[in-house]
């Protein structure tokens, strides 16, 4: 792999998994449950400065990494309900880029996107306690990607996108010895 390859997936691409055991499932919901804990340990000492640092040539700020984790993940969660209330129902998409660009996450202090964080990953981490195994089979349809999710795939590709961002930041971090 590439250095700007690395960069950009510094733990690799998400590897979609043919099943996923519910031992593996425990270990994702806990990463949900720990990671607004975790982040908030790693960049609770960021100066506005460092906030404004891009982890990559290109890439977002360590602040717009942030937000976009509050609204991806918020979107997550709601995609999580959609598919446990309604039968495999389509799901909107959004362009994420954008998002990252509007004042909101561009500018703005993290302290709301990680009090969002906190309270998306509390509600998800209670929601997911409270699964059966027939529910993690419940599905969404991407149309972007004209494919079904099914809620146990969606989990593990969410408890690695938690830890491709954190790595980003991590690597910034250790890289700047900040």
């Amino acid at each position: 792999m590439s250095i700007p390859e690395l960069k950009r997936f510094p733990i690799g691409q998400f590897d979609e998994p043919d099943e996923i055991p519910d031992t593996q499932l425990e270990e994702h919901i806990k990463i949900i449950k720990n990671f607004p804990s975790k982040l908030k340990t790693l960049i609770e000492d960021f100066s506005d400065e460092q906030l404004d640092t891009p982890y990559r040539e290109k890439g977002w700020t360590v602040r717009q990494l942030v937000n976009h984790l509050a609204d991806s993940h918020a979107n997550a969660f709601i995609r999580f309900k959609l598919a446990l209330t309604e039968e495999n129902p389509v799901i909107k998409p959004y362009h994420e880029a954008k998002w990252a660009e509007l004042q909101d996450s561009a500018s703005l202090s993290i302290k709301p996107a990680m009090r969002m964080l906190k309270g998306i990953h509390q509600r998800w981490y209670h929601l997911l306690r409270s699964l059966t195994n027939r529910q993690f089979e419940r599905t969404f349809h991407h149309p972007e990607q004209g494919r079904n999710y099914n809620l146990r795939i969606c989990l593990a590709m969410y408890s690695w996108h938690c830890h491709h961002h954190f790595a980003h930041i991590e690597n910034l971090k250790n890289t700047e010895g900040w």
